[in-house]
């Protein structure tokens, strides 16, 4: 099974295809699709649609099930290493086993270290044929958050900023609302919906009366998926001076919110994560957040934050929405990074996507640290 057909190649596709439609709904878990096919026919398929709910290939053997069909033999295309543990459902790669499939195609391996590998080795032991690879660029983009997680103990970081024509964030006074039109706002919208959980700062928070929560009603059906019953991220916000009141929007929402503190709050506001000053101050909270299962962290914050993390390279994307209108001089820039001395110093960024909306535009860069996928 060392190399793969093209018929491989297009039932893989359907399980990615079938993997994106839990991108809302599926955190902590990764997403996770599944395709069962049997003498070159699909005969069922799944997707992970929750945490504590059934898994892509319990949804696919159920699926092939309830048409009458028979696993025996079958072939499994499955874009992630089937689980090999009991955790809020029994391992996959057992009900495989179970089912009698002669192979599994996975596209990737599972970094968690209650998998890693051993998944397949579950499957081989039982005398089932397992390949892994295929297509497995476009399976790691579907869990760059969780595979981070795993990999590097800390979220996959999106930050976003709005700006001017000429790269401002805000006026002079503070006041950016709306730089950008309603289309763009609904397009954050949607970035909003498909992230774990939304970060930002008290600062951001007085100064803008953010709520920074998901508004259904501005979001448009999604493929496959109508965003109604919206999960709401968690919501994470930077209040090393305790300045927030309980009196602020966001607290009149339903949603978890954790308020992270450099020392014990004097009062509770949702829930505290009390991280001591330090020098990499920034990165032990990442470390932090990854510890309660945070996969990735969509940004939103003024200029003096977006550079803090800029400045020590924790950002991963940079999604910049671009509006039409100028601000002048005595506006806010889009991130305080200080000042370098050689262009050698300044950050690097590849372009990913480049997205008219009405008459502004969306730009998705990937920093040069972070491997190509």
């Amino acid at each position: 099974m060392s190399e793969f057909s093209a018929q491989d190649y297009q039932f893989m596709a359907r399980a990615l295809q079938l993997a994106a439609r839990g991108r809302f709904t599926t955190p902590p878990n990764p997403n996770v699709g599944c395709v069962i096919v049997q003498q070159g026919h699909i005969i069922g398929e799944g997707f992970h649609v929750r945490a504590g709910e059934g898994h892509a290939e319990v949804n696919a053997v159920r699926d092939a099930k309830s048409k009458g069909h028979s696993l025996v033999g079958a072939r499994c295309y499955v874009t992630l290493e089937p689980c090999c543990h009991f955790g809020r459902t029994p391992p996959c790669a057992q009900l495989l086993i179970d089912e009698k499939v002669g192979s599994v195609v996975m596209a990737m391996r599972d970094p968690n270290p209650r998998v890693c590998g051993g998944g397949k080795s579950m499957l081989e032991a039982a005398g089932i044929q397992v390949a892994s690879g295929l297509m497995a660029e476009q399976a790691e983009q579907l869990n760059r958050g969780f595979l981070m997680r795993m990999r590097q103990n800390r979220p996959y970081i999106r930050l976003k900023i709005a700006t001017s024509l000429d790269g401002r964030t805000a006026l002079s006074n503070g006041k950016s609302q709306w730089i950008t039109g309603p289309l763009c706002r609904q397009d954050v919208q949607r970035e909003r919906a498909q992230s774990h959980a939304i970060l930002s700062t008290a600062q951001t928070v007085i100064d803008d009366q953010a709520s920074l929560n998901v508004r259904p009603q501005e979001m448009r059906s999604l493929g496959h998926t109508i965003v109604a019953d919206v999960r709401q991220p968690i919501r994470v916000i930077i209040d090393r001076r305790q300045r927030l009141t309980g009196h602020e929007r966001l607290f009149e929402l339903p949603g978890r919110i954790i308020r992270v503190t450099t020392r014990q709050p004097n009062h509770e506001l949702g829930e505290s994560l009390v991280v001591p000053k330090s020098e990499h101050w920034l990165q032990a909270v990442l470390t932090q957040l990854a510890q309660l299962e945070i996969n990735d962290l969509w940004v939103e914050a003024g200029m003096n934050f977006s550079g803090a993390l800029l400045k020590e390279q924790l950002v991963d994307e940079l999604v910049w929405y671009h509006s039409s209108q100028l601000l002048g001089n005595s506006a806010r820039g889009m991130a305080e990074i200080g000042c370098l001395d050689e262009l050698s110093q300044a950050l690097s960024w590849t372009l990913l996507e480049q997205v008219q909306i009405g008459d502004e535009f969306k730009y998705r860069y990937r920093s040069r640290l972070q491997k190509a996928s």
